[in-house]
């Protein structure tokens, strides 16, 4: 049995051993090394380049090597086989550093501290807010979104969190639906967007959405954290909302282009924290292990898990 290996913008190479070490089994082939498609089983792809997986006659099941599966929706030919999504406990543990690392920078007041130690002023804050004076609403109660829900909520934050279907999670509110989003929005400071990139979703991150975030809370306005998909985003209104003070600050991870042109005004704006697409960067040998770990499961009679929703997209 063989798997076929599409990537593109990564070193093949790497890949190509981990997978070979994972599954010494199988033959591990890429799409200039490919001579025999009908010895292909499984595929793994990440940006794949269209057209990679047609005509794979024994196709079991094709392996996102991300957390969203939104990379490969740009291929018309792609197969109706199973897609299934990585859902790693290293990615998900990163994913929630992240998320707690940002909430507590924009509590604390960072920037302005930085602003201080560079001009070499003594300032403290006498009003300072305690995570507990915060509401912090997620958008996406998936594997990632949760676990962020959970730990935001250890460290004391009013933690809420919303979903398209129901859902329930111990120590957070949780809303779903059109209706549970307003009243979810309503009750914001820190606004988490965690969701998948889907036609539904696409530039969710408007005006319109922002103009539904609480007022008078603790940090003088509401915050944006997206570490998403940049296409859940609309810059421009993020910047408009900035400067107009619908938003009073955003940390962004995934830009509506990467990498950021180097001309952008996300850059430079004052209120607004940039990294690049690094928020949840798993470590490769994970992720080759939990696609390896999947084939044989499913080599043994197990069914897949995590397979996406064609309908839903994620």
């Amino acid at each position: 049995m063989s798997l076929l290996l599409a990537v593109t913008g990564w070193d093949e190479a790497p890949w190509i051993e981990r997978f070979k070490r994972h599954l010494p089994e199988h033959l591990i082939v890429t799409p200039a090394t490919l001579t025999d498609r009908a010895s292909i089983r499984y595929g793994v792809s990440w940006r794949h380049a269209p057209g990679a997986f047609v005509d794979l006659p024994n196709l079991k099941a094709l392996f996102s090597l991300g957390a969203g599966v939104d990379h490969m929706a740009h291929d018309p030919l792609l197969p109706r086989a199973p897609i299934v999504r990585v859902v790693d406990p290293d990615l998900r543990d990163r994913m929630s550093e992240w998320v707690v690392m940002r909430a507590l920078m924009h509590l604390r007041g960072v920037r302005r501290l930085e602003r201080q130690q560079a001009a070499r002023v003594w300032r403290d804050d006498r009003d300072q807010p305690a995570a507990r004076d915060v509401r912090v609403g997620i958008l996406g109660l998936g594997a990632l979104g949760a676990d962020s829900a959970r730990k935001l909520s250890l460290i004391g934050f009013r933690t809420m969190g919303w979903s398209r279907t129901a859902r329930a999670l111990d120590g957070v509110e949780c809303f779903h639906g059109e209706g549970g989003l307003d009243a979810m929005l309503a009750r914001t400071d820190i606004l988490v967007c965690l969701l998948p990139l889907t036609q539904a979703t696409r530039g969710i991150l408007n005006m319109r959405l922002f103009a539904k975030l609480a007022r008078g809370g603790r940090l003088g306005g509401p915050v944006l954290l997206n570490a998403g998909r940049g296409g859940l985003q609309v810059e421009s209104d993020i910047l408009a909302a900035l400067d107009d003070g619908t938003l009073k600050a955003a940390s962004l991870d995934v830009f509506e282009t990467e990498p950021l042109a180097q001309d952008s005004p996300l850059w430079s704006h004052p209120a607004i924290w940039i990294s690049p697409h690094d928020a949840s960067m798993s470590e490769p040998d994970a992720v080759a292990r939990y696609v390896a770990a999947s084939i044989l499961a499913f080599e043994r009679g197990e069914p897949l898990r995590n397979v996406v929703d064609p309908a839903l997209g994620y």
